[in-house]
């Protein structure tokens, strides 16, 4: 008997309590980018199970949960699948990783509403103006690669 998929909440929870203690670059705690990513999969009309995607969409990339964990949790496959679109590999070139996203049903929207809120103008003007600079031409071209049009 398989266990009943984990809820929106439970999700949110988790994710949550994995992230505990890591902070985004300008020093948040990370779960308000979190909490941020799925309220923007929700107002772009994204189903619940993108908005629980994008609750773990960093959760693999930051070592927070593992892909053991990800294999076996009771999630539906079109979570696990868009979790691992939008997981960033080591040494991947940024044109596979933007391929792969375009190539898994619902990872797009998960990735638009991730980039939205990295390129948030407020979040952007409390770095430094190198660290601003670099991260909104990285946001910028991935957007491209994407075809997303400006946020």
């Amino acid at each position: 008997m398989t266990a009943a998929p984990l809820t929106l909440l439970e999700i949110e929870a988790l994710a949550r309590s994995a992230h505990e203690g890591q902070t985004d670059k300008a020093g948040r705690p990370y779960a308000e980018h979190l909490a941020a990513v799925a309220e923007g999969v929700r107002l772009r009309g994204g189903s619940a199970e993108q908005q629980a995607a994008a609750w773990l969409h960093d959760a693999i990339e930051d070592e927070a949960l593992s892909l053991t964990w990800l294999d076996s949790a009771a999630l539906p496959q079109s979570v696990k699948d868009m979790v691992l679109a939008v997981t960033k590999r080591p040494g991947e070139p940024v044109e596979e990783y933007t391929a792969r996203i375009l190539a898994t049903p619902g990872a797009l929207l998960i990735k638009e509403a991730d980039l939205a809120h990295n390129a948030d103008p407020a979040r952007l003007a409390v770095l430094d103006t190198p660290t601003r600079d670099r991260l909104s031409a990285k946001y910028a071209y991935v957007r491209t690669l994407l075809g997303l049009t400006a946020p």
